[in-house]
Protein backbone atom coordinates (compact mmCIF):
# COMPACT_ATOMS: atom_id res chain seq x y z
CA UNK A 1 0.00 0.00 0.00
CA UNK A 2 1.22 3.20 -1.03
CA UNK A 3 2.25 5.93 1.83
CA UNK A 4 0.66 8.58 0.49
CA UNK A 5 -1.12 9.29 -2.84
CA UNK A 6 -0.98 12.27 -5.98
CA UNK A 7 -4.04 13.77 -4.98
CA UNK A 8 -2.83 14.60 -0.79
CA UNK A 9 0.76 15.88 -2.24
CA UNK A 10 -1.24 17.88 -4.74
CA UNK A 11 -3.42 19.62 -2.30
CA UNK A 12 -0.48 20.22 -0.09
CA UNK A 13 1.17 21.79 -3.23
CA UNK A 14 3.92 19.40 -3.52
CA UNK A 15 4.32 19.43 -7.28
CA UNK A 16 5.03 23.21 -7.27
CA UNK A 17 8.62 24.07 -8.66
CA UNK A 18 11.02 27.28 -8.90
CA UNK A 19 11.24 29.39 -11.49
CA UNK A 20 12.61 27.87 -15.06
CA UNK A 21 15.71 30.35 -14.40
CA UNK A 22 16.19 29.05 -11.61
CA UNK A 23 16.43 25.45 -12.12
CA UNK A 24 18.87 22.87 -11.87
CA UNK A 25 19.18 20.57 -15.11
CA UNK A 26 19.50 17.63 -12.93
CA UNK A 27 16.18 17.77 -11.99
CA UNK A 28 14.89 17.05 -15.35
CA UNK A 29 14.13 13.55 -14.96
CA UNK A 30 11.65 14.83 -12.38
CA UNK A 31 9.84 17.26 -13.77
CA UNK A 32 6.63 17.43 -15.26
CA UNK A 33 6.04 20.25 -17.28
CA UNK A 34 7.04 23.97 -17.62
CA UNK A 35 4.04 26.76 -16.90
CA UNK A 36 4.28 30.18 -16.66
CA UNK A 37 7.44 30.06 -15.80
CA UNK A 38 7.45 28.00 -13.09
CA UNK A 39 8.24 24.35 -13.69
CA UNK A 40 5.81 21.36 -11.82
CA UNK A 41 7.10 18.44 -10.73
CA UNK A 42 6.08 15.09 -11.85
CA UNK A 43 3.87 14.00 -8.30
CA UNK A 44 3.80 10.33 -9.29
CA UNK A 45 6.89 10.14 -9.30
CA UNK A 46 7.29 12.08 -6.34
CA UNK A 47 4.98 9.40 -4.63
CA UNK A 48 7.00 6.45 -5.77
CA UNK A 49 10.04 7.92 -3.97
CA UNK A 50 8.64 8.92 -0.89
CA UNK A 51 7.37 4.74 -0.47
CA UNK A 52 10.99 4.21 -1.31
CA UNK A 53 12.53 6.22 0.97
CA UNK A 54 10.30 5.51 3.53
CA UNK A 55 10.65 1.63 3.53
CA UNK A 56 14.50 2.40 3.83
CA UNK A 57 13.67 4.46 6.83
CA UNK A 58 11.67 1.89 8.07
CA UNK A 59 14.22 -1.23 8.20
CA UNK A 60 16.26 1.97 9.57
CA UNK A 61 14.27 2.46 12.43
CA UNK A 62 13.28 -1.62 13.19
CA UNK A 63 17.00 -2.22 13.43
CA UNK A 64 17.58 0.20 16.62
CA UNK A 65 19.64 2.93 14.56
CA UNK A 66 19.15 6.45 14.78
CA UNK A 67 18.11 9.35 11.97
CA UNK A 68 18.66 12.47 12.17
CA UNK A 69 16.32 14.96 10.76
CA UNK A 70 17.38 18.50 9.64
CA UNK A 71 15.46 21.61 8.47
CA UNK A 72 16.98 24.70 9.79
CA UNK A 73 14.90 27.04 7.28
CA UNK A 74 12.16 29.21 8.94
CA UNK A 75 8.92 27.27 7.21
CA UNK A 76 10.31 24.51 8.57
CA UNK A 77 12.32 24.15 11.87
CA UNK A 78 8.90 23.57 14.28
CA UNK A 79 7.35 20.64 11.43
CA UNK A 80 10.68 18.86 11.62
CA UNK A 81 11.00 18.95 15.72
CA UNK A 82 7.28 18.36 15.80
CA UNK A 83 7.06 15.36 13.48
CA UNK A 84 10.62 14.15 14.50
CA UNK A 85 10.12 14.47 18.29
CA UNK A 86 7.24 12.25 17.58
CA UNK A 87 9.01 9.18 16.93
CA UNK A 88 11.79 10.19 19.15
CA UNK A 89 14.44 10.45 16.50
CA UNK A 90 17.15 13.43 16.92
CA UNK A 91 16.61 16.46 14.80
CA UNK A 92 18.56 20.27 14.10
CA UNK A 93 15.69 23.00 13.94
CA UNK A 94 18.57 25.60 14.79
CA UNK A 95 21.98 26.70 12.96
CA UNK A 96 23.69 23.66 11.98
CA UNK A 97 26.66 23.14 14.06
CA UNK A 98 30.01 22.87 11.69
CA UNK A 99 31.19 19.61 12.20
CA UNK A 100 28.77 18.33 13.77
CA UNK A 101 29.36 14.86 12.40
CA UNK A 102 32.63 15.30 11.02
CA UNK A 103 33.78 15.83 14.57
CA UNK A 104 31.16 14.73 16.79
CA UNK A 105 33.28 13.83 19.96
CA UNK A 106 33.47 16.91 20.08
CA UNK A 107 29.94 18.19 19.84
CA UNK A 108 29.12 15.06 22.35
CA UNK A 109 32.02 16.64 24.99
CA UNK A 110 29.68 19.92 24.52
CA UNK A 111 26.29 17.94 25.19
CA UNK A 112 27.85 16.29 28.51
CA UNK A 113 28.64 19.94 29.89
CA UNK A 114 25.19 20.76 29.41
CA UNK A 115 24.17 17.84 31.82
CA UNK A 116 26.99 18.60 33.79
CA UNK A 117 24.86 21.82 34.56
CA UNK A 118 22.06 19.83 34.99
CA UNK A 119 23.84 18.02 37.38
CA UNK A 120 24.87 20.97 39.32
CA UNK A 121 21.49 22.35 39.58
CA UNK A 122 20.04 19.10 41.12
CA UNK A 123 22.77 18.80 43.86
CA UNK A 124 22.12 21.86 44.97
CA UNK A 125 25.76 22.94 44.19
CA UNK A 126 24.24 25.98 42.36
CA UNK A 127 23.38 27.98 45.56
CA UNK A 128 27.06 28.22 46.62
CA UNK A 129 27.85 30.17 43.22
CA UNK A 130 27.36 34.40 43.01
CA UNK A 131 24.86 35.82 41.01
CA UNK A 132 27.08 36.51 38.40
CA UNK A 133 28.51 32.81 37.68
CA UNK A 134 24.58 31.28 37.92
CA UNK A 135 23.76 33.80 35.49
CA UNK A 136 26.96 33.17 32.96
CA UNK A 137 26.58 29.56 33.49
CA UNK A 138 22.67 30.10 32.99
CA UNK A 139 22.88 31.31 29.67
CA UNK A 140 25.32 29.22 28.75
CA UNK A 141 23.26 26.03 29.49
CA UNK A 142 20.11 28.08 27.68
CA UNK A 143 22.52 28.42 24.45
CA UNK A 144 23.54 24.89 24.61
CA UNK A 145 19.87 23.78 25.15
CA UNK A 146 18.60 25.82 21.93
CA UNK A 147 21.33 24.41 19.95
CA UNK A 148 22.03 21.05 20.90
CA UNK A 149 19.25 20.07 23.31
CA UNK A 150 17.38 18.11 20.21
CA UNK A 151 20.20 15.73 19.82
CA UNK A 152 21.11 15.16 23.47
CA UNK A 153 20.13 11.72 22.95
CA UNK A 154 22.53 10.64 19.99
CA UNK A 155 25.35 9.01 21.76
CA UNK A 156 27.04 7.94 18.10
CA UNK A 157 26.58 8.89 14.75
CA UNK A 158 23.44 8.62 13.46
CA UNK A 159 22.74 5.66 10.52
CA UNK A 160 20.93 8.17 7.83
CA UNK A 161 20.28 11.96 7.63
CA UNK A 162 16.97 12.83 6.57
CA UNK A 163 17.29 16.71 5.01
CA UNK A 164 14.76 19.32 3.95
CA UNK A 165 16.41 21.61 1.40
CA UNK A 166 20.03 20.22 0.33
CA UNK A 167 21.39 23.74 -0.55
CA UNK A 168 20.31 25.72 2.37
CA UNK A 169 21.85 22.16 4.31
CA UNK A 170 25.09 21.54 2.07
CA UNK A 171 27.46 21.64 5.32
CA UNK A 172 25.12 18.46 6.36
CA UNK A 173 24.98 17.26 3.29
CA UNK A 174 28.55 16.98 3.10
CA UNK A 175 29.56 16.22 6.34
CA UNK A 176 26.92 12.71 5.90
CA UNK A 177 28.48 11.94 2.56
CA UNK A 178 32.32 12.08 3.51
CA UNK A 179 30.98 9.80 6.63
CA UNK A 180 29.52 7.51 4.52
CA UNK A 181 25.98 8.37 6.12
CA UNK A 182 22.98 7.93 3.34
CA UNK A 183 21.16 11.21 2.82
CA UNK A 184 17.07 11.44 2.33
CA UNK A 185 16.17 14.32 1.31
CA UNK A 186 13.17 16.95 -0.16
CA UNK A 187 14.90 18.51 -3.23
CA UNK A 188 13.47 21.24 -5.06
CA UNK A 189 13.69 22.22 -8.99
CA UNK A 190 17.18 24.31 -8.13
CA UNK A 191 18.87 21.61 -6.25
CA UNK A 192 21.10 18.99 -7.48
CA UNK A 193 19.74 15.05 -6.14
CA UNK A 194 22.98 14.36 -7.47
CA UNK A 195 24.31 14.56 -3.44
CA UNK A 196 21.68 12.55 -2.31
CA UNK A 197 20.81 8.98 -1.58
CA UNK A 198 16.94 9.27 -1.67
CA UNK A 199 15.68 11.78 -3.33
CA UNK A 200 11.84 12.69 -2.72
CA UNK A 201 11.54 15.18 -5.91
CA UNK A 202 8.74 18.14 -4.31
CA UNK A 203 8.34 21.52 -3.01
CA UNK A 204 10.85 21.92 0.09
CA UNK A 205 9.71 25.84 0.74
CA UNK A 206 5.73 25.39 1.19
CA UNK A 207 4.88 23.98 4.80
CA UNK A 208 2.32 21.90 3.86
CA UNK A 209 4.26 20.32 1.25
CA UNK A 210 7.03 19.43 4.06
CA UNK A 211 4.30 18.50 6.82
CA UNK A 212 2.60 15.84 4.27
CA UNK A 213 6.26 14.10 3.32
CA UNK A 214 6.71 14.00 6.76
CA UNK A 215 3.93 12.61 8.00
CA UNK A 216 4.55 9.77 5.11
CA UNK A 217 8.04 9.39 6.50
CA UNK A 218 7.35 9.36 10.18
CA UNK A 219 4.71 6.91 9.83
CA UNK A 220 7.18 4.39 8.39
CA UNK A 221 9.58 5.02 11.27
CA UNK A 222 6.96 4.66 13.95
CA UNK A 223 5.84 1.12 12.21
CA UNK A 224 9.86 0.36 12.24
CA UNK A 225 10.21 0.29 15.95
CA UNK A 226 6.41 -1.08 16.85
CA UNK A 227 8.17 -3.55 14.75
CA UNK A 228 11.49 -3.75 16.85
CA UNK A 229 9.35 -3.58 19.77
CA UNK A 230 6.75 -6.65 19.31
CA UNK A 231 10.13 -8.63 18.04
CA UNK A 232 12.10 -7.80 21.35
CA UNK A 233 8.78 -8.56 23.46
CA UNK A 234 8.88 -12.48 21.25
CA UNK A 235 12.50 -12.75 21.99
CA UNK A 236 12.24 -11.95 25.78
CA UNK A 237 9.11 -14.63 25.98
CA UNK A 238 10.92 -17.38 24.25
CA UNK A 239 13.80 -16.67 26.48
CA UNK A 240 11.96 -16.74 29.64
CA UNK A 241 10.49 -20.05 27.99
CA UNK A 242 13.16 -21.22 27.94
CA UNK A 243 14.59 -20.11 31.22
CA UNK A 244 11.60 -21.87 32.91
CA UNK A 245 12.11 -25.47 30.69
CA UNK A 246 16.29 -25.14 31.73
CA UNK A 247 15.38 -26.18 35.71
CA UNK A 248 12.80 -28.75 34.41
CA UNK A 249 15.62 -30.34 32.02
CA UNK A 250 18.20 -30.38 34.78
CA UNK A 251 16.00 -32.31 36.94
CA UNK A 252 15.19 -34.58 34.21
CA UNK A 253 19.00 -35.16 33.33
CA UNK A 254 20.19 -35.72 37.20
CA UNK A 255 17.24 -38.25 37.57
CA UNK A 256 18.60 -40.21 34.34
CA UNK A 257 21.95 -40.17 35.72
CA UNK A 258 21.12 -41.69 39.16
CA UNK A 259 18.51 -44.14 37.21
CA UNK A 260 21.92 -45.07 35.45
CA UNK A 261 24.25 -47.22 38.19
CA UNK A 262 21.17 -49.16 39.87
CA UNK A 263 20.24 -49.81 36.10
CA UNK A 264 24.12 -51.37 36.15
CA UNK A 265 23.87 -53.09 39.37
CA UNK A 266 20.26 -54.58 37.91
CA UNK A 267 22.62 -55.79 34.87
CA UNK A 268 25.19 -57.47 36.57
CA UNK A 269 23.49 -59.17 39.37
CA UNK A 270 20.78 -60.83 36.93
CA UNK A 271 24.10 -62.10 34.80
Amino acid sequence: MSRTNFETLLEAGCHFGHLKRKWNPAMAPYIFMERNGIHIIDLHKTVAKIDEAAEALKNIAKSGKKILFVATKKQAKDVIAEKAASVNMPYVAERWPGGMLTNFPTIRKAVKKMANIDKLTADGTFSNLSKREILQISRQRAKLEKNLGSISDLTRLPAALFVIDVMKEHIAVKEALRLGIPVFGIVDTNSDPNSVDYVIPANDDAKDSISVILDAVCGAVAEGLEERKAEKADQDAAEKQEGEKAPRKRAARARKEEEAPAAAETEASAE
